[in-house]
């Protein structure tokens, strides 16, 4: 297992692998040959950046069986997916910003997030892994008030796209079965999620295989697997919220409501 990391240091960027407080750096591409510097530092030394640019999140609704049992759905024919812009992205220890043009309920998603590291168009199931960087951490934060606030429209992604509400991190972890995870959303200090992965409708293969029959799917890009039960709102005046996946760490964020 491979830990890459995206960092500021001195007023310029960075990447590289990371091993216990320290980062090898590397040049180069880290999705095509990136090469170690053979220079060190410290992580108490960097800002911690999210682990990618990507060009777009796709994000997906209704993909784990508990939570569908929970809203009396039904299985989907296909994924149901929503586009995330790319200006909602942040980092670990960044703050989650109010929009200035929403004062409602602010809802946290903890989420497996897939990071892309090849070109994928129309890929076959059995070779949708081969297109897989690693996977990351994601917080899929809703205004959710907005959601279905005009009767004619339901507003996917404005509810989920403004500034500062699609923290990823704190790293791309590579070498992972995603099937063996357990994402963990802990609020304040409380856990408030904590489900695995198995309990997806679709596999992050059958979900690439899907999803790149219909877009292309870039180096980079992320797809957000969807979320499980225990979601809810940041209610408290000052939060932290955490989403944790074993052997890819913790990506924390606060919030002020």
């Amino acid at each position: 297992m491979t830990l890459w990391i995206r960092y500021e240091r001195q007023g310029a960027e960075g990447f590289g692998i990371l091993d216990g407080d320290v980062i090898t750096v590397h040049s180069g591409d880290m999705f095509r040959g990136a090469q170690s510097t053979g220079e060190t530092v410290a992580l108490a030394d960097v800002r911690v950046l999210p682990p990618v640019k990507p060009g777009k999140i796709v994000a997906l609704w209704n993909n784990y069986d508990m939570m569908r049992e929970k809203m009396n759905g039904e299985r989907p024919a296909e994924p149901l997916w929503f586009i995330k812009t790319n200006n909602s992205v942040i980092g670990t220890g960044a703050a989650i910003e109010r929009p200035a043009s929403y004062d409602g309920k602010v809802v946290y998603e903890g989420e497996l997030g897939i990071v892309i590291g090849k070109r994928c168009k129309n890929v076959p199931e059995a070779e949708a892994l081969d297109y897989v960087f690693g996977y990351t951490c994601v917080n899929d934060v809703t205004a959710i008030e907005i959601l279905k606030r005009d009767g004619t429209f339901d507003q996917w992604t404005r509810c989920k796209s403004f500034d500062t509400f699609g923290p990823l991190g704190p790293v791309v972890a590579t070498g992972l079965d995603p099937m063996k995870l357990t994402v963990k959303t802990i609020l304040n200090g409380q856990e408030r999620q904590n489900y695995p992965v198995s309990d997806m409708l679709r596999t992050p293969a059958k979900l690439i295989s899907e999803i790149s029959h219909d877009v292309t799917l870039e180096p980079g890009d992320v797809i957000a697997c969807g979320t499980n039960v225990g979601v809810g709102t940041m209610k408290d005046p000052s939060n932290t919220v955490e989403i944790v996946i074993e052997g890819i760490g913790t990506l924390s964020n606060t919030f002020n409501n």
